[in-house]
């Protein structure tokens, strides 16, 4: 079990502390512990039991009403307001609590309702995507440990893989070339399947090289087939520094050629990258490069 300080409370359910404090006081919707100092510490279930009050809140419901509502009478009354194709912080917000109980139904239940409303391209872009830059920073803060993380990564990562090997393969000889790998201390791969089904889906030739692949891997196959586009992600922690001097290496080989990098530590440097790296914030700029490049 995890515990947290209001302020992760504020960050993770963006309801405000001093709104919690009240709600505490006056309708008692979580009782935090307490330490000697007087300081709050909240469990795994009143993030849980906040993230859909939070939801309720935002659909209009108020809290003198939802304070009187059982956990399950709660959570059958997210299912009923949530809407794939307006709400899409409550889907996000949805999965995430999907995730910290392991509930692989109610995960189901919320990704297949929005596929079927607002499609799988817009699922991926305004939930699924979003929902693992949300799972980053539940990362960063140590609110979630890897079995929750892995559990969730592997149901969508198994959409994903459905997703792609749906899609026509591409016969254009003419269609441009990218390489998407992640660097060699890299593991977080669901951004890069992302980027992949939108390559695939664009019409342009995908060489996947996944996880954890050494620099000199990627000059090997470069002698082999010409890259039009270099695509990364830089997620895990590390350095400025050394991200900094694995562009400039990558740079130093792949002169002519268009980086693109993604991820909460690339944001981070986004302003200081080499002449030929440029950061893409997520699927919509990333779609948005796609189209250029073929145009």
């Amino acid at each position: 079990m995890s515990y947290y300080s209001i302020k992760d409370l504020e960050r993770l359910t963006g309801i405000k502390a001093h709104t919690i404090r009240i709600w505490e006081k006056r309708y008692n919707i979580v009782d935090p512990n307490r330490s000697d100092s007087n300081i709050r510490s909240y469990c795994d279930g009143d993030l849980k039991k906040l993230l859909s009050i939070s939801i309720l809140n935002r659909n209009g419901l108020k809290i003198s009403t939802i304070c009187k509502l059982s956990t399950q009478q709660i959570n059958e009354k997210v299912f009923e307001v949530l809407d794939p194709e307006n709400d899409y912080q409550s889907q996000i917000e949805g999965l995430v609590v999907s995730m910290i109980e392991l509930n692989e139904e109610r995960f189901e239940r919320i990704l297949n309702q929005s596929i079927t409303r607002i499609g799988f391209e817009d699922t991926l872009f305004y939930v699924v995507y979003p929902f693992f830059e949300k799972v980053g920073l539940l990362w960063q803060t140590g609110t979630i440990c890897p079995a929750q993380e892995h559990f969730i990564t592997n149901l969508i990562r198994l959409k994903l893989s459905v997703a792609i090997d749906n899609l026509p393969i591409v016969t254009n000889t003419d269609a441009k070339h990218i390489f998407l790998f992640l660097p060699e201390w890299e593991l977080h791969e669901m951004g890069l399947l992302t980027y992949y089904y939108m390559a695939r889906k664009q019409g342009f030739k995908v060489i996947y090289l996944g996880q954890k692949v050494p620099m000199p891997d990627l000059f090997v196959l470069a002698e082999k087939i010409k890259a039009d586009l270099l695509v990364t992600f830089f997620v895990t922690g590390i350095s400025e520094i050394n991200i900094q001097n694995y562009l400039q290496s990558l740079c130093a080989h792949f002169k002519t050629e268009q980086i693109i990098v993604s991820g909460m530590q690339a944001a981070e440097i986004a302003d200081r990258l080499p002449k030929n790296v440029h950061f893409v914030r997520g699927t919509c700029e990333f779609k948005s490069l796609l189209k250029q490049i073929n145009n």
